[in-house]
């Protein structure tokens, strides 16, 4: 089902954030941009480069007034003893939200069932909570956070600027279009 427009779904869970057990909900993250990304589990192998990658780029997202959020059906514990045990997920400085009844993996529609395992789907919401952004990706497919912050980016501008829209591999800085009569069939 298609997630673009929708909510965040209502939760609360724990997280691990910093050295400590931490409460999020889904009013908590709302009032500035939010990326969800849910992976399959914790001690695997394509989600610690995705999660590192995004570590990587977490300073310049932080600049953008954004904050990620790690996702998986694993409990807040397993979360922290990856985070002490292995070095690439020892760089992560954002939550690490523990959905052990899958409630909000479901609520985001990226539940498998019959695993109790994410997909591996990154979600952009802007401040009201609304879904900007949603990719989904097979499991052995990783994601590229740097991919991320150019849709960060784009959504950014595209609320700030009203009636703007951002084409195909829009970067920061560049031209954009205002849909229009005159531009039917000329692009």
């Amino acid at each position: 089902m298609a997630q673009i427009g929708k909510t965040i779904p209502e939760f609360t869970a724990q997280a691990f954030h910093n050295g400590e057990f931490v409460e999020v909900t889904s009013e908590s993250v709302k009032g500035k941009w939010s990326i969800f990304l849910f992976y399959p589990a914790d001690f695997t192998f394509v989600c610690p480069t995705e999660l590192e990658d995004m570590a990587n780029q977490y300073e310049e997202l932080q600049q953008l007034g954004v904050e990620v959020y790690a996702v998986s059906t694993d409990t807040h514990f397993s979360h922290k003893a990856w985070h002490d045990s292995s070095e690439a997920i020892g760089k992560i400085k954002f939550p690490m939200i523990g959905d052990q009844t899958g409630n909000i993996t479901r609520g985001f529609d990226v539940m498998i069932e019959e695993d109790h395992m994410a997909h591996r789907g990154t979600f952009l919401a802007d401040p009201d909570g609304v879904i900007q952004v949603a990719h989904i990706h097979a499991g052995g497919i990783g994601r590229s956070a740097k991919d991320m912050v150019r849709n960060v980016k784009a959504a950014q501008y595209v609320r700030e600027n009203d009636g703007e829209v951002c084409p195909a591999a829009w970067e920061q800085g560049e031209a954009t279009l205002t849909p229009s009569l005159d531009l039917v069939g000329k692009i």
